[in-house]
């Protein structure tokens, strides 16, 4: 990492890891990345919001889901770090990654429900896939924050 990203902080944010009826897991595609990556949805935490407020805005923000129930608020944070060629770009370039605070949550509606090309659309498609899936598709900056997800999942769901 360059010497002047070094000290930079990471931003406080929110994952929703949102299951079907199904248990398959809601993963979409980012619209700033033309590669085959796809995440969950995630997010920032505004100042004076509390990370359930957010996880629940952000859920919405960007997939105009509301009908959801939280399952489990995952007990520690994870963290990640941004590759040397977004430092300085992306979240204006005020910090060097993130560190997230992640719910377990179902969705409750039918599929009718999500809508993706919202005031601020930030995804191009979105898919339900298998748990085992999510560290296959995922960019590899996020991957242990994936592996480590994945685990925990599979421990509250089986």
């Amino acid at each position: 990492m360059k010497e002047r990203f070094k000290n930079l902080p990471l931003r406080n944010g929110v994952g929703i890891i949102l299951l079907n009826k199904d248990n398959k897991i809601f993963v979409a595609k980012r619209i700033d990345n033309p590669k085959n990556f796809w995440q969950m949805p995630q997010g920032g935490v505004d100042d004076g919001e509390d990370f359930l407020s957010a996880a629940y805005r952000e859920l919405e923000e960007e997939t105009s889901i509301k009908n959801v129930e939280l399952i489990k608020e995952i007990d520690e944070m994870t963290t990640y770090e941004l590759p040397e060629n977004l430092l300085g770009i992306i979240w204006k370039g005020k910090y060097k990654g993130q560190k997230q605070k992640w719910f377990l949550m179902r969705h409750l509606g039918d599929d009718k429900e999500i809508d993706i090309n919202t005031n601020k659309p930030e995804f191009l498609d979105w898919k339900w896939v298998e748990l085992d899936m999510i560290t296959q598709l995922v960019v590899d900056f996020k991957l242990n924050v994936y592996k480590v997800l994945q685990k925990k999942i599979k421990k509250i769901i089986n």
